[in-house]
């Protein structure tokens, strides 16, 4: 594409040099420029772009694209410095405003703006984004409609399954995936937008038919810092992305009974649908019966009411079923179809994944890895266990925490887990280059407040007769107790990583699957 097409609607300070070259393809990692290719220097979270103009002018980049930051005092560009090579007279320089944003639109325009040629909803929150798009495309397909999905699971369309290197991949990948999936024919996307995507801009210029809130609670402030800072990334999904839209008929769909609902939309000027179980909200529900079995329940809604069965466990799930029907309310779905793909959906990977076995003991893989998500994961199987006197069992719950990650949450995540658990077993997660054993200590802080038994993992034959808990950094063995600890009717949670097939030690990846792992100790015995 001509470089000065692919460059409409950015905010450009400066151009230097020709406007009329052809720009054979994209990049922001030097690595990836073949000849004739532009070069967005991106400003990372641990690595600066410009750094790397040198290197991306020696692979064939003929134009680069970076922000106008000056240089202190001398009022130099960045780029001057940025290299020691000299910059060829051939390579044009283009200065922007925000370089993220540029490579969002420059992406878009490359790829034929993929997004106003389907539609689009975006789906943010804490807690439920996963499931809650699992359900959108359940529905949308009863509807006959062709859909992709973007996810922290995967990216999907047809046949098409793309591993997911990030929750919203960065704009350049989003955009093209956007356009495969209009060449494959996909009529609806539905898309997680991570409070990450949001501040750095990954979705930047996307067109949004519909956008969901689901919850927000404490999480991610190892990188927003703050609370406010994690809700102001979220709300731009509505109040940028959504509101600045080219498409009619957009709307905005919001959990009620969360907080933060009614902030998340303030000021927004479309309609909006509530969600919860709330009086107030145009979407809600009753007689709702939970089980191992799945969810029962009857949804009410502005356009009539109808009973549904859904696989999904747990009662927190009934929040992103509403959520669901919400969006399809929203996009004028039947509510016989909207009922047929609630019901339609089987469960999710690692999503209170069940895994079957002749023990009579039940076991959950989860991904819950918050103290909000562990604390109505376990509320949720708390509630199934009062209910039904045939499941009146123990508690068993093995969690960890990510090292190099929000340290706040650590202790919140032990005290929900010594709250609610008769047994909580404290493991590693993804250690990252923190040491385990540190990590651990951080987890247990939340647990020496509560009247708890500290086990030796050498005197486990006695833990039935008293709460408690107990430290087993290494994963394996930790989900190898729990198990074995497990006698019929007993509950079992492993909570915290639920489709990931990796654990992260230092810096490497090395294969782990909690799944697996359950099914290896099940064989054995």
């Amino acid at each position: 594409m001509e470089l000065r097409r692919l460059i409409e609607g950015v905010e450009v300070k400066r151009i230097d040099g020709d406007t009329s070259k052809e720009v054979k393809g994209i990049a922001y990692h030097s690595k990836q420029i073949q000849e004739g290719f532009l070069f967005t220097a991106l400003r990372g979270v641990e690595e600066d772009g410009r750094r790397f103009i040198g290197e991306a002018i020696k692979r064939g980049a003929e134009v680069i694209v970076l922000e106008e930051t000056l240089m202190e005092g001398a009022g130099v560009p960045p780029y001057k410095k940025a290299t020691e090579n000299d910059i060829p007279n051939h390579v044009t320089m283009i200065l922007v405003h925000n370089s993220r944003q540029a490579l969002a639109k420059i992406s878009s325009n490359f790829y034929g703006d993929p997004s106003s040629q389907v539609r689009l909803i975006g789906v943010t929150g804490t807690n439920g984004k996963t499931t809650t798009t699992y359900l959108l495309e359940s529905i949308f397909k009863e509807a006959g409609c062709q859909v992709g999905v973007i996810g922290t699971i995967n990216y999907r369309f047809g046949e098409k399954t793309i591993p997911a290197l990030h929750t919203t991949p960065e704009s350049l990948d989003l955009q093209k995936i956007l356009w495969e999936m209009v060449l494959g024919g996909v009529s609806h996307v539905m898309m997680e937008v991570s409070s990450h995507g949001l501040d750095l801009d990954r979705a930047f210029g996307c067109q949004f038919d519909g956008a969901v809130f689901t919850n927000l609670t404490s999480e991610h402030l190892d990188y927003h810092k703050t609370l406010e800072h994690y809700f102001e990334s979220k709300k731009k999904l509505f109040s940028d992305y959504l509101m600045n839209s080219r498409k009619g008929g957009r709307f905005a769909v919001i959990n009620d009974d969360d907080p933060y609902g009614r902030e998340m939309v303030k000021g927004l000027d479309l309609p909006i649908l509530h969600y919860g179980m709330s009086p107030s909200c145009e979407i809600t529900a009753n007689q709702v019966v939970s089980s191992f079995e799945g969810l029962s329940c009857r949804i009410k809604t502005p356009k009539g009411d109808f009973p549904i069965h859904s696989k999904l466990i747990g009662s927190f799930n009934l929040y992103n079923i509403l959520a669901a029907v919400a969006v399809g309310i929203g996009m004028d779905i039947s509510l016989k179809t909207i009922r047929k793909g609630v019901e339609g959906l089987k469960g999710v990977s690692g999503r209170f994944e069940r895994v079957q076995n002749k023990r009579n003991i039940h076991v959950i893989i989860d991904y819950a890895h918050t103290h909000d998500a562990l604390e109505r994961a376990l509320q949720g199987l708390r509630g199934i266990l009062e209910i039904s006197p045939q499941n009146n069992g123990k508690m068993i719950t093995v969690f960890g925490c990510g090292g190099d990650r929000d340290r706040t949450k650590r202790p919140l995540m032990g005290n929900v887990a010594g709250k609610y658990s008769d047994l909580a077993i404290l493991t590693s997660d993804n250690p990252r280059t923190e040491d385990p054993l540190a990590i651990l200590n951080e987890v247990e802080e939340g647990l020496k407040s509560l009247p708890l038994k500290k086990w030796d993992p050498k005197e486990m034959e006695c833990w039935r007769t008293q709460k408690g808990y107990l430290k087993v950094s290494d994963r394996r063995e930790a989900i190898r107790m729990a198990v074995r600890l497990a006698q019929p009717s007993d509950t079992v949670l492993i909570a915290g990583k639920g489709h990931e097939d990796y654990q992260i030690i230092g810096k490497k990846k090395f294969p782990f699957d909690d799944r697996v792992e359950v099914k290896k100790v099940l064989e054995e015995e």
